[in-house]
């Protein structure tokens, strides 16, 4: 096991004393905002060092009692039982530690955006695609996450040809973030009389929700155009003349949103693109340095199929870490947790490794 950091916790300490003060001391309220949200990303960590730090000393006082040739019978006695426990709990402690010290991803405790495209397959893709977003609607129902729709294309037979939505809530992302990429669905259509299974795909990207402050879009970088969006006639024909379409001039990307409200439109067109931004800055500064390590689970390669849903077996396979879990009846439901544990759980064990050869 690598050795604890303990510069680093002394920093981390030091950091969390800091913060204490500057907020009893009254700030200005965007500074009070900042600073509460780097408190509570330290604080478990901070427990968890007092913690160590506590049974250390408790292990060496045990130890100079047991050194000590004037201890009495029963305190010796005492002592031995307690040290073994003091021990394993330091062990544990250590474990615990190893995983919070890891590198943060500065993302993690943000919303996301999740964008759903139906893939090859058809009506039968689209109808996969809702699958998939009630499967994640549910899991952040379970989770108290908010979930709001910013754009959706149906499919003919039901299901979607794109949903974009925002998962408003702490840490979505560090939840949501391996979700990126192809999934894939074997199952028998409904509309199949012959009962042959059909193999379609949608394809997953979730994005980190960035702020104003993660990342500035230029007046200049961006051209507006409202479109007439294809409302029903009549009464509502002026409600429904809002669609608006945001591109980005420098990179070409491209946003729409078609909401009753124009400004809602714009406001929505503008939290997506700012979020495919930041992604694309991530993206870079992630292939840049993982060019010589490129981690299995986080390569975040939306062209990669990493997981099959086998209706007719009841399975669900993660092929990034070789699980297979035999319950894709409540995994649909939103029943995601095992397999968003193990995912984090494969990619903590490869940052220990790395950190491990680094030592």
């Amino acid at each position: 096991m690598a050795k604890l950091p303990v510069e680093k916790m002394r920093e981390l300490e030091r950091r969390f004393g800091e913060i204490e003060a500057r907020m009893s001391a009254g700030p200005a309220a965007d500074v009070y905002v900042k600073l509460a949200s780097e408190y509570s990303e330290l604080e478990p960590v901070v427990k968890k060092i007092r913690e160590y730090e506590k049974a250390i000393s408790e292990a060496a006082d045990l130890e100079a009692l047991l050194a000590d040739k004037t201890t009495d019978k029963d305190m010796r006695e005492l002592a031995e039982m307690e040290l073994p426990e003091i021990e394993s709990r330091i062990e544990e402690l250590e474990k615990d530690m190893q995983v919070l010290l890891l590198p943060k991803d500065a993302a993690d405790e943000k919303s996301a955006i999740l964008e759903i495209r139906a893939g090859t397959g058809g009506s039968e893709a689209a109808l996969f695609a809702g699958d998939l977003f009630r499967m994640y609607e549910r899991f952040a129902a379970s989770k108290g996450w908010k979930v709001e729709v910013l754009s959706a294309s149906e499919g003919e037979a039901g299901g979607y040809k794109e949903i974009i939505a925002t998962i408003s809530g702490r840490g979505v992302f560090s939840k949501l973030k391996f979700e990126s990429g192809v999934h894939r669905v074997q199952r028998v259509p409904e509309t199949e009389a012959s009962g042959r299974i059909h193999t379609s795909a949608a394809t997953v990207a979730v994005l980190p929700e960035a702020e104003e402050i993660d990342i500035e879009i230029r007046p200049e970088d961006i051209r507006i155009d409202t479109m007439r969006a294809s409302g029903a006639g009549g009464q509502h024909v002026n409600t429904t003349d809002s669609a608006v379409r945001i591109t980005h001039l420098p990179t070409g990307l491209i946003v729409t949103s078609s909401e009753k409200s124009q400004h809602q439109n714009r406001a929505k067109a503008m939290q997506v693109l700012r979020s495919r931004l930041y992604d694309i800055e991530r993206q870079k500064v992630d292939s840049e340095r993982s060019a010589d390590r490129k981690s299995q689970v986080g390569s975040g390669d939306r062209s990669e199929r990493i997981r099959t849903y086998n209706f007719p077996q009841g399975r669900v396979t993660d092929h990034r870490i070789n699980l297979t879990l035999y319950k894709l009846d409540r995994m649909i439901e939103g029943e995601i947790d095992e397999l968003v544990d193990a995912l984090i759980a494969d990619y903590q064990a490869g940052q220990l490794a790395q950190l491990g050869e680094q030592h």
